[in-house]
């Protein structure tokens, strides 16, 4: 998806009258550009400290790519969608976010991808896209390439560096997602392009 594009999908995204937890896993998804597979198979175990001032998303390793656990900062808006997904009838019998009484247990792999067929965006978007996306998005807006990508979990080819940024660029990961979130909220009704982000000089 162009970044031109996200103000009138977040607004179709809005007004989307299938399944609620359909529409609240694509929300979700944009917020967190993590992987189909990995957001799909999401369980309430996994988030952590959400009543908090740093709730977090931890993915354990068995089910990421890379086999190797990954943590994702929630921005409030993410943690609201998590408490609209509470609020669903269901959402107490089961260990999933996005139940379903298919073979895995979980929403199925095409759930969002046929979602967005029905708001117009066949051949146009993929449930994958929105990491590009976001990827382009804040490079765009000065935030460190380190940052974003380690944001996305994707490997580090280098093994002194893949060691010390195992874990890291916590803090900085946080302050991007909240960015990321106010940002989107922005483009709600709009035809805003991204802002620029003016990382502190000593950020890291």
């Amino acid at each position: 998806m162009a970044l031109n594009e996200v103000p009138n999908f977040l607004n179709a995204l809005a007004a989307y009258d299938g399944d609620a937890r359909t529409r609240l896993a694509l929300r979700l998804m944009v917020l967190t550009f993590a992987r189909t597979s990995e957001l799909r198979g999401a369980r309430w175990p996994e988030f952590e400290n959400l009543e908090g001032k740093e709730p977090l998303w931890r993915i354990p390793a068995e089910r990421m790519k890379m086999k190797r656990e990954h943590i994702v900062p929630l921005a409030p808006q993410a943690v609201a969608v998590l408490r609209d997904l509470r609020a669903l009838p269901g959402s107490e019998t089961s260990s999933f976010l996005f139940p379903s009484p298919a073979r895995e247990g979980c929403m199925s792999n095409n759930t969002m991808l046929y979602a967005l067929y029905r708001m117009g965006y066949h051949s146009r978007a993929t449930v994958h896209g929105f990491r590009a996306m976001a990827s382009t998005a804040l490079n765009e807006m000065g935030f460190r390439a380190d940052v974003i990508e380690r944001q996305l979990a994707h490997q580090e080819q280098n093994a002194v560096r893949a060691a010390y940024n195992r874990a890291e660029y916590l803090k900085d990961r946080r302050a991007m997602m909240i960015h990321w979130a106010d940002h989107l909220d922005t483009l709600v009704g709009s035809n805003l392009v991204p802002l620029r982000f003016n990382a502190p000089a000593h950020a890291g």
